[in-house]
């Protein structure tokens, strides 16, 4: 007679920034999480938490022992974020990271990646007409990386280095283009944050699908279902089977 599968062991970089803290929020009984920040926890977690930067190879090594996939959030998340930062924490740390992964023979690695790396593409001739619900320029992920700003230049890179990673040592790879992700209501007065609206409702089941579905590498926009949206939500749905609830239309 057979058992119940096994749940993965998931490592989450980045545990306690906004992200991680959306995803456990949710997620935190579903998965064996292996939780990694450069910060201690603030209370008590039930996790297996490691102090630790991912710029640190060997903690990293250390870290993947027996983890199936990883979920890499961490990183500088500041858009105005300065080029030695985003270099060390963004780009290095990345790295840092895949090559452990690879070296540990994991199976599945989930980058988040950013709005930021294509935020070039919005320009103010462009960006009125984006935000129509009927708009036909969404982005869908086949587009060449435009980032805005130094931290945009990282997740490009995070998302170029993952796809050599997943080539050299055969792991899928998921880049998810996580829009403005807020809890309870999307942004007031901000047209553009509304129309990249992600929730933490939205979100958790986004990295969810991530964690579970199959794929080789793939880059998707990881945004709520709004009425008005320039990312396209139907690579996310075809890869992964996202289904997002939440809609800013709403609000």
């Amino acid at each position: 007679m057979s058992g119940r599968p096994r749940e993965p062991t998931v490592l989450l970089t980045g545990a306690s920034g906004r992200v991680g803290r959306a995803i456990l929020g949710r997620l935190g009984d579903t998965y064996d999480w292996r939780l990694v920040d450069r910060e201690p926890p603030t209370g008590e977690t039930e996790h297996i938490y490691l102090v630790a930067d991912v710029t640190d190879s060997e903690a990293m090594v250390e870290a993947m022992a027996d983890v199936d996939v990883v979920v890499h959030l961490a990183g500088d998340p500041r858009p105005e974020a300065p080029w030695d930062s985003v270099l060390a924490n963004n780009i290095d740390g990345t790295q840092t990271v895949l090559d452990a992964a690879a070296t540990a023979g994991v199976e599945k690695f989930v980058f988040a990646s950013s709005n930021h790396a294509v935020g070039g593409y919005e320009t103010d001739e462009r960006t009125p007409g984006m935000y129509r619900s009927d708009d036909d320029f969404d982005l869908d992920g086949t587009e060449l990386p435009r980032p805005s700003n130094f931290y945009g230049v990282s997740k490009a890179t995070g998302e170029t280095l993952s796809r050599y990673y997943h080539d050299e040592h055969d792991m899928s790879v998921i880049c998810l283009r996580i829009g403005n992700l807020t809890e309870n209501h999307p942004p007031e007065d901000y047209e553009r944050g509304q129309a990249m609206w992600l929730s933490h409702r939205d979100c958790a089941q986004l990295f969810e699908r991530a964690i579970e579905a199959d794929y080789d590498y793939e880059i998707v926009y990881g945004i709520s279902d709004n009425d008005r949206k320039y990312y396209s939500l139907e690579g996310a749905r075809e890869v992964l089977g996202y289904e997002p609830e939440d809609n800013s239309a709403e609000y």
